[in-house]
């Protein structure tokens, strides 16, 4: 049984992995300010947690004045939050935030972590992707590495990205044409998809959706493929898997949405935000009917924050998982192993 990690012959071997975690964020921090972002720090306690189906909160009860209970969540992201601060005339804004998602634990998961989150107003998507590029070289330069490892994999932390839509990604690893699948109007078709998905060998269930067969394909087939020897920018994802992202202008299929990996290991999720506030109240609604299906339970709707998008400018924003970032960089193993102090 391994020892605690507060016992000193276990932290003598993760204190090393922390100071470079230390140096990475202080490093990171500076960056930051040096092109004039403002650093923000959101309170996790929030009326709604997200509104994203798989996404799974931590509710807790908040007691009045008056001795009458509240149920108000930890925040999954800070994005709610960050955006109304975009829509009260900030333009430039990063924060490090404490962030908790329930059901997720493992060596790249863990139910309490940091996430780095910051946004641009008035800049395309694609400048993010550059910050990335950028981010993954400093997170080498504070551990004094020449390479992201995950476990036997390795990437290039200082070579140019390769950028490669979902579908050229589902094409080249799946044999799978995806955009045959989803109609102009951005709906899916769950039986072609799933047709498709068959005659490469993929299992499916019966009751799976378009969704499912997706996230399926690109857990076993795709991603780990991704981001070896250099990272990857998986970009243009379906709409339909975009709930926060506008469209692209050129092809209603696919969104202004895009997802860094190294190593196989997904680091950051960026968007083209979405800024109509009619249009994400209906993906929220069908976000949380497929939670009701699938789990039994929904997040309220976050009211400020819809109303607060009718005042947002265009803008991108993006959160990158700093323990994750942090654990390729040293080479840790697990996340826990990168986290000060964790959750037993």
């Amino acid at each position: 049984m391994t020892d605690p990690w507060w016992t000193p012959s276990r932290h003598d071997t993760r204190r090393p992995l922390l100071l470079a975690r230390n140096r990475l964020q202080a490093r990171l921090r500076g960056w930051f300010l040096d092109q004039d972002f403002l650093e923000t720090d959101p309170s996790a306690l929030q009326a709604s947690p997200g509104n994203e189906a798989h996404l799974h909160a931590f509710a807790t009860q908040a007691i009045g004045n008056d001795g009458q209970p509240r149920t108000l969540y930890l925040h999954t992201s800070p994005e709610f939050a960050l955006k109304k601060l975009l829509a009260a005339g900030e333009r430039r804004l990063f924060g490090f935030a404490h962030v908790w998602r329930n059901r997720e634990r493992g060596p790249l998961h863990h139910p309490e972590f940091t996430m780095l989150e910051w946004y641009r107003v008035g800049e395309p998507y694609e400048v993010l992707m550059r910050d990335c590029a950028a981010i993954l070289g400093m997170a080498a330069e504070a551990a004094g590495a020449s390479v992201l490892r995950f476990r036997d994999r390795a990437c290039d932390p200082f070579a140019e990205p390769e950028r490669l839509s979902v579908a050229e990604a589902f094409g080249r690893h799946a044999g799978l044409d995806l955009l045959a699948t989803i109609r102009l109007d951005g709906s899916t078709d769950a039986g072609a998809l799933r047709a498709q998905a068959h005659a490469a060998g993929q299992p499916t269930s019966p009751d799976d959706t378009w969704s499912d067969i997706l996230s399926k394909v690109l857990t076993t087939r795709v991603e780990p493929h991704l981001g070896h020897g250099r990272p990857t920018i998986l970009d243009r994802y379906p709409s339909a898997e975009a709930a926060l992202a506008r469209k692209a202008p050129d092809d209603p299929r696919v969104a202004e949405r895009f997802e860094l990996y190294a190593c196989g290991v997904e680091l950051a999720n960026g968007f083209g935000e979405l800024t109509d506030p009619a249009e994400q109240r209906r993906r929220f609604e069908a976000e949380m009917a497929e939670k009701a299906r699938v789990y039994g339970e929904t997040y309220p709707l976050d009211e400020d924050f819809l109303a607060a998008l009718a005042h947002m400018p265009p803008a991108s924003g993006i959160a990158l998982g700093f323990d994750r970032l942090v654990m390729l960089a040293t080479g840790a193993p697990r996340i826990d192993e990168v986290i000060w102090a964790p959750v037993p």
